[in-house]
């Protein structure tokens, strides 16, 4: 799978995605650091890429423009964790979430569950 990191998660994370077989580059890579949100979330269409972030402002972007994508990845509750356990969160639930990525989705990971929203977002 194809990702790109926002600058809220550390570049060692795409490191170990890459490791793993997946592309995978971090907004500095694409001269993205500090940049509006509405800028990555371009970049991580025009590029094919899931958008892994903390950040919940992409998810209101996407709802706000009634997008089809890219899809999200959005990490809760992991501040306190090293890059090797948030890319082991990542790796350990992607084959759970990968179609729905891949059709596009925000899908919302954190320890204790998996919740997938279908792009484009609809009002609850």
């Amino acid at each position: 799978m194809n990702f790109l990191l926002d600058e809220n998660q550390s570049p060692r994370i795409a490191d170990i995605l890459v490791e793993a077989g997946h592309d995978t580059i971090h907004v500095r890579g694409l001269d993205l650091r500090n940049s509006p949100d509405g800028a990555v979330l371009a970049a991580a269409l025009a590029t094919g890429r899931v958008l892994i972030s903390a950040d919940t402002d992409f998810g209101e972007l996407l709802a706000a423009s009634n997008a089809n994508g890219p899809s999200i990845l959005l990490l809760r509750r992991q501040e306190q964790r090293r890059a090797n356990e948030i890319a082991g969160l990542i790796l350990a639930n992607l084959d759970d979430v990968a179609d729905d990525l891949r059709s596009g989705a925000v899908v919302v990971l954190d320890d204790e569950r998996i919740r997938i929203r279908t792009l484009p977002l609809r009002p609850d």
